[in-house]
């Protein structure tokens, strides 16, 4: 039997772990074809199986470097989304982005994720606080963002690096 990723994080019904090949068709089935998950987000829904494989490529590289994970369901080993953080300051991180496939939206999985998250961020590496974005018209991201403990702290201007539209982005923070 494999040990447990000790980079892995856990939560009731969540493994958040770093990407494998082996995840590539249900991150592009569930997540990255669909428009509906790239509204919000600041990347281009995947169009074909040979740039799902050439993501996933990216994808797994990323993480191996980062502070990012790709979140699965743990009852069906199902890769539906991925999150993550990065550092800004001493003791200060920042989300990398938290997207879940449509399928499993409404489910509180968002909540479980985000709360990996911060844990990872206060417990595991000493930070003292989280910083979270989401544009101001993703209702769910802010409700999300609240419910867990954050606060509102300011709002700036952007261009989508997609079409260069502009938005708000809106954020929050949560002190240790």
């Amino acid at each position: 039997m494999r040990d447990a990723d000790p980079q892995a994080l856990e939560t009731p019904r969540l493994l958040l772990r770093k990407a494998v090949l082996e995840d590539t068709e249900h991150l592009y089935l569930g997540l990255w074809s669909r428009p509906e998950a790239a509204r919000y987000m600041l990347w281009q829904p995947t169009a074909t199986w040979e740039e799902a494989r050439r993501r996933m490529s990216r994808t797994i590289a990323y993480q191996q470097a980062h502070l990012a994970w790709t979140i699965c369901e743990k009852a069906t080993g199902k890769a539906i989304g991925f999150a993550g953080i990065t550092p800004l300051s001493p003791g200060v991180y920042e989300d990398t982005g938290l997207a879940l496939s449509p399928d499993c939206w409404r489910r509180g999985y968002g909540r479980e994720a985000l709360e990996a998250l911060t844990a990872c961020c206060f417990d595991r590496l000493g930070g003292t606080a989280l910083i979270c974005s989401c544009r101001r018209e993703n209702v769910a991201s802010r409700r999300l963002q609240l419910s867990c403990g954050f606060r509102y702290t300011h709002s700036e201007e952007r261009a989508d690096p997609r079409d260069g539209a502009p938005y708000v982005l809106d954020f929050y923070r949560r002190e240790r």
